[in-house]
């Protein structure tokens, strides 16, 4: 059943100790009690996958090696999306006091912030604030130091393996997997990564505890997540809402009167039309990475979808056929359709190449490409040929 729709604020509480004591406590601690925590929460990864945050650490923690390091993705390279950027700006504690929390349980000795190249203006403040945290872990016992990586503009380090291959000093190309980072990750020692929402979200658990956590969001997702709501809205901005809303309520609350679309989850998420918006839920399913986007009467879906198939044919690195090639004939196929070198009916050939990207490419970029292009071919078929 839909949620109404729901502010809530329990990321940007304003607390500048709180997060510290949060973390002391916690590891005052049963590691094993922190871990069934977070998954009794029902908390899963806020950078798009979805994978469930308790189990992602309970694998680190059982995982073998004499050294294990933590990462905070921070690269947040989706179009529309900048929810991270906030985090960092006015609770950058709560991130660290998370990370902090995950190596005591894993036994992690070394985390790094893998900062998005375009955020390096953060730079300084983030150090200012990574030394307190440095000092207040050697105060409380705690093994563990944090040091920011920046990255180099690629999008597809956004992947956890292709941003780890980057740390390294390579090409930044997803790995085979298995193994998984949690077995073989950064300098082939056990490697935690998680989105900086998720770990603010995963110390909001040790501080609420499972049960009133979950009883926000829905059976599929529990809790609440941060929307970076742009686009044809008089209200841009980051929200955080309870997962499990109505796209109708969501587009009365953030619409401007006109809305004929409503992209959810990014580039990479999937487009709603206005027939749809009364029996669309945001948050069955994987979780978004946060990024929607509004799009009124005035806009071109054809132009919106062939900006997105630039944006993927530019960030592709290119290791895989189905992703490197098939998002040139993507792009090629539904112009080929609008100026008339092609029948209508090519463009059921191109979803069927889609759905083909969606089994056959090696990590999320080319998979997620369908998700977009269906859902916009699909319901604004007309806009694609005339």
């Amino acid at each position: 059943m839909a949620k109404s729709l729901k502010k809530i604020d329990i990321i940007f509480i304003p607390d500048s100790e709180c997060p510290y004591k949060v973390l002391e406590n916690s590891i005052k601690k049963n590691k094993e009690d922190i871990i069934q925590n977070l998954i009794d929460s029902g908390l899963r990864g806020r950078g798009g996958a979805g994978f469930p945050t308790g189990l992602k650490w309970k694998f680190g923690a059982k995982a073998k090696g004499d050294e294990k390091y933590i990462i905070c993705n921070a690269d947040e390279g989706e179009p529309g999306t900048f929810k991270d950027r906030k985090i960092l700006s006015e609770v950058p504690r709560k991130v660290f006091s998370g990370m902090g929390i995950c190596a005591y349980v894993t036994g992690a000795t070394k985390g790094f912030v893998y900062l998005r190249r375009e955020y390096k203006y953060m730079v300084p403040a983030l150090e200012k604030e990574i030394k307190i945290f440095n000092k207040k872990a050697i105060e409380l016992g705690l093994n563990f130091n944090i040091e920011i990586f920046l990255g180099s503009g690629a999008y597809v380090c956004g992947e956890e393996t292709a941003l780890i291959e980057s740390m390294e000093g390579k090409r930044g190309e997803p790995r085979n997997k298995p193994p998984f980072p949690i077995q073989n990750g950064y300098l082939g020692k056990p490697t935690i990564v998680n989105n900086v929402e998720t770990f603010v979200s995963s110390m909001m658990v040790c501080k609420m505890g499972a049960q009133k956590y979950s009883k926000l969001g829905t059976q599929d997702q529990h809790g609440s997540k941060l929307f970076s709501i742009s686009g044809d809205t008089p209200k841009p901005g980051v929200y955080e809402l309870e997962l499990g809303l109505n796209v109708a309520d969501f587009v009365e609350e953030f619409g401007d009167g006109d809305t004929k679309a409503v992209q959810v989850g990014g580039v990479a998420g999937f487009c709603i039309p206005r027939k749809k918006f009364a029996e669309q839920i945001i948050g069955q399913g994987p979780t978004t990475g946060g990024a929607t986007m509004l799009f009124n009467s005035s806009r071109s879906m054809y132009h919106v979808l062939q900006n997105y198939l630039e944006f993927f044919v530019e960030e592709s690195c290119g290791q895989c056929t189905p992703c490197r090639v098939g998002t040139q004939q993507l792009l090629k196929g539904i112009e080929a359709v609008k100026n008339g070198n092609k029948a209508p009916a090519y463009l059921d050939e191109l979803v069927k190449l889609s759905e083909t990207m969606k089994i056959s490419s090696k990590c999320g970029l080319g998979q997620s490409v369908a998700n977009s292009f269906a859902s916009i071919v699909e319901n604004f078929r007309e806009e694609m040929i005339y």
